[in-house]
């Protein structure tokens, strides 16, 4: 029988989303499920395979049609060896997740960081259109990141490479769940523009952010988009600091790698170009010309697809190279 479908993963904190691709990476269906936490880590994988299982008899596909598994999980990871050291939002800690699902579905696993896997997915069907050297920074509740150097995704010595949401830019700033000051992710996140928000709404109790607050008693990144567009001031200056924050943490790293694309995903990015313009001239401003001449900034096409579409990738690369 023609192995000719693959299994993409890719685990969040609380929800999982699986599908079942083509080789071509063409979704033939895509679900959710919640992300289910047990003590040795088990229970989340367990979920997955069952859900597969399932899916695979409604849809009448044979067991044997499939090609292999492709996982992206948060954390630490050793993509060669599917090795997670540590993923903390899920309990696992030196937990061999290839090994494990493997054993349970006899079938090859592949897996990679959930950042890594989004550029990959983004650079095989999405905006980075098999660029050979490209940086991906996705801005959600935090801020994760993802490098593709000469074609291939960079992993670094212990799995730490591109984590771009834990460059410092300012070294009096705000704690950051790392447990060090002043990371991108306090200030680029959708968390860290509602920070910034908040701190208005303090200073200037008759700003309309404090309006929008003292209607719906919270404030959130989107709130500030849609009142800049409107031509708030306050809202326009956060938008313009983080926006160079984001260009200056950029810019150097670009230095380093000399990307021909910059790929801006996550949330924050449905913004479009109301955040991309800004990002680009603050990036312009800040990096060598050489470096800002090659590079394109682009946002990112695949929204929640990249994941399942990039552990789909692993797999097609790697059985059928």
């Amino acid at each position: 029988m023609n192995k000719n479908i693959i299994v993409g993963v890719d685990i969040g904190g609380t929800t999982v989303k699986i599908g079942l691709l083509k080789i071509d990476g063409k979704i033939i269906k895509k679900w959710e499920i919640e992300t289910k936490k047990s003590k040795d880590g088990t229970q989340v994988v367990d979920d997955i395979w069952d859900s597969v299982l399932i899916t695979l008899t409604e849809l009448s596909i044979d067991l044997e049609q499939l090609l292999g598994i492709g996982i992206g999980a948060p954390g630490f990871i050793d993509g060669e060896n599917g090795y997670v050291y540590e993923a903390v939002n899920l309990g696992w800690k030196d937990f061999n997740l290839s090994d494990y699902m493997s054993s349970k579905s006899g079938l090859p696993v592949f897996v990679e960081n959930d950042a890594n896997i989004a550029v990959i997915g983004e650079n095989w069907l999405g905006a980075g259109n098999h660029s050979k050297d490209v940086i991906a920074v996705t801005l959600g509740t935090g801020v994760g990141g993802g490098i593709i150097t000469s074609g291939k995704i960079l992993n670094g010595a212990n799995g730490t490479a591109g984590e771009i949401g834990h460059i410092i830019v300012d070294t009096s700033g705000y704690t950051c769940n790392c447990g060090r000051k002043g990371c991108l992710e306090t200030i680029a996140s959708a968390t860290g523009i509602a920070r910034q928000a908040m701190k208005i709404v303090k200073d200037k109790p008759a700003s309309k952010l404090a309006k929008v607050f003292e209607e719906n008693k919270t404030i959130n990144s989107k709130d500030v988009f849609e009142l800049a567009a409107l031509g708030d001031d306050d809202c326009n200056q956060i938008i313009d600091y983080t926006a160079d924050v984001i260009g200056f943490a950029l810019a150097n790293l670009s230095i380093t790698l000399n990307p021909s694309k910059i790929l801006i995903g996550g949330g924050v990015s449905k913004a479009g170009n109301q955040l991309l313009q800004p990002i680009k001239k603050y990036f312009t401003k800040y990096a060598l010309p050489r470096i800002s001449e090659a590079c394109e900034l682009r946002i990112a096409e695949l929204g929640n697809d990249a994941g399942i579409i990039g552990a789909a990738y692993l797999v097609k690369n790697f059985k059928t190279e």
